[in-house]
């Protein structure tokens, strides 16, 4: 009964959460794929540049520059400055640059240990996600996902960003370069 009673509640806060989401800014592109229109903002271009020399790092299975790029991550998000955005925005981005650091760190402190480095990127994209669909870009970015990454649990799979549609796998880097797919455009207006 018990197990019950903590499922619904799990069920109704998730259902809670995913119904305040705001999805006003997507739609789908003529190939059916969603995509999110954001702001012009050059607030996060560090973040995002840093952003994607770890997910490169990855890609080519190098722990220890994942790591010296966790740290620079790390160091540009403390800079990010939220002050343009509205109070409600502020708030998300402050939460959401306190996680995504938290995660960076652990990059950053696993070097040797590409499968750690791995496992928190998965959440680092999600944080980088949100602060750039909350903040604004300079770029047209995609978000593509590995259905095979993470088979250990539930076959839930893993995203990343990326500033080109091709296909290079940060989770599995040469063992599976080319797995996966462009799920996702984030296009500048």
């Amino acid at each position: 009964m018990r197990k019950t009673i903590i499922f619904i509640s799990m069920a109704l806060i998730s259902w809670g959460a995913f119904a305040q989401h705001d999805h006003s800014q997507m739609t789908n592109n003529k190939k059916g794929q969603p995509f999110v229109t954001i702001e012009h903002s050059k607030s996060a271009s560090a973040i995002i540049d840093n952003y994607m020399a770890l997910k490169d790092a990855l890609v080519n299975e190098d722990s220890k520059n994942a790591a010296n790029f966790g740290k620079e991550l790390l160091s540009n998000l403390s800079k990010f400055d939220a002050s343009g955005l509205v109070n409600l925005r502020k708030n998300d981005v402050t939460k959401t640059i306190k996680e995504a650091s938290q995660q960076a760190k652990n990059i950053a402190d696993n070097s040797g240990d590409i499968a750690k480095q791995r496992e928190q990127f998965e959440f680092l994209t999600m944080g980088i996600k949100d602060l750039i669909v909350i903040s604004g870009s300079d770029r047209t970015l995609y978000q593509a996902y590995c259905p095979m990454y993470n088979n250990n649990n539930n076959n839930k799979g893993g995203a990343w960003l990326s500033t080109s549609k091709e296909i290079n796998n940060p989770y599995f880097g040469s063992k599976m370069l080319k797995c996966g797919s462009v799920q996702q455009e984030i296009s500048v207006k």
